[in-house]
């Protein structure tokens, strides 16, 4: 090979390497421009999400007051306006909750739970408004006539009154039902409307809830199965057995509960203490207003978290936990006529 043959190939060798060269440089200035890019994108995110969080915080909070306000105003009226204003409390309530659910995506979870908070308290203020103005009738036995005391039967022992067990539910409300087995149990919307319902020691029952109340409490249940409309805020389920329950809402919270299938809809994640054997699938249950009532709820119909569950008792990361499963499909319930 002469002198000027080397030269060229040399030369030829070297335009390669400062080709290649060239091309890393370029890629190197692209990922770095992208890198950039991304980076730019993502605090452009976070500030719009800190931007939309002072936008809910500032009409969560004023709206709260607003109904914190309407319902101090009940105390001492009459009776005309605090209807009036329940009923008008109640509507905000909804609306408060419906915001609030829209806004869990670009909210943080110390935001979410501070709201959450609130609109539990609210909701207490709201349904002891409602037992002061309209306290429950209590049932009183008719008088009868002398002779008609001597004809009449004994009459039945009354059923064992509810315990201090049953939760801080039982013991600020009367239940909704209670003591009963093998019947068919139903609510109309008007009768559980933004209200907080309470089952309790019910045994081979069927209950249909139809409306949306603000809270469900289920306690001491056996061989029941209990379908309920879309439910504001949170379902407490505590000492269930044998059971099949069906409903929507934005929390549940279920302790001490075996060998019970839950057809869910919940919009946060569901939560499962000191239990076992308890099977989630999505709910089904249908009704002719049950999208009404999921407008009045604030429910989101389209956000659907049935299969995530966290299992307070059962803390190792990346296994399963033993207490609950999903039903498989063919498990699963379909008919729900009585």
């Amino acid at each position: 090979m002469d002198a000027a043959e080397e030269i060229s190939k040399a030369e030829e060798f070297s335009d390669k390497n400062a080709s290649k060269i060239h091309e890393r440089i370029v890629k190197r200035q692209q990922l770095l421009a992208e890198g950039a890019e991304r980076r730019k994108e993502a605090r452009q995110k976070q500030t719009v999400a800190g931007e939309r969080s002072e936008v809910f915080l500032e009409a969560f909070n004023a709206e709260r007051a607003g109904l914190e306000q309407l319902l101090s105003g009940c105390l001492g009226a009459e009776r005309t306006a605090v209807t009036r204003d329940l009923e008008e409390a109640a509507a905000k309530m909804a609306e408060l909750q419906k915001l609030l659910n829209d806004s869990m995506m670009f909210l943080n979870q110390y935001e979410i739970r501070v709201a959450q908070s609130a609109l539990q308290k609210l909701q207490a203020s709201l349904s002891e408004s409602r037992e002061q103005a309209m306290p429950k009738k209590k049932f009183n036995f008719r008088s009868r006539s002398k002779a008609a005391e001597k004809n009449s039967a004994p009459p039945p022992a009354a059923p064992p009154a509810v315990t201090e067990a049953d939760g801080a539910a039982a013991a600020s409300q009367q239940p909704d039902f209670s003591h009963i087995s093998d019947q068919l149990l139903e609510k109309t919307s008007e009768e559980i409307q933004s209200r907080d319902v309470l089952l309790t020691h019910l045994t081979n029952c069927k209950v249909r809830l139809y409306g949306s109340p603000s809270t469900l409490h289920l306690k001491h249940l056996h061989g029941c199965e209990v379908l309920c409309g879309p439910v504001a805020t949170s379902v407490f389920v505590d000492h269930c057995t044998n059971s099949v329950l069906a409903f929507p809402c934005q929390q549940l919270r279920t302790h001490n509960t075996s060998d019970t299938q839950v057809y869910l809809h919940v919009t946060s994640r569901a939560i499962i203490e000191d239990c076992r054997g308890v099977g989630f699938a999505p709910f089904s249950w249908s009704y002719p207003t049950l999208d009404q009532d999921f407008s009045s709820s604030g429910l989101d119909p389209n956000r659907n978290n049935w299969s995530q569950v966290d299992d307070f008792n059962w803390l190792a990361a990346g296994t399963p936990s033993p207490n609950w499963t999903v039903i498989p499909e063919a498990d699963r319930k379909t008919t729900w006529d009585p």
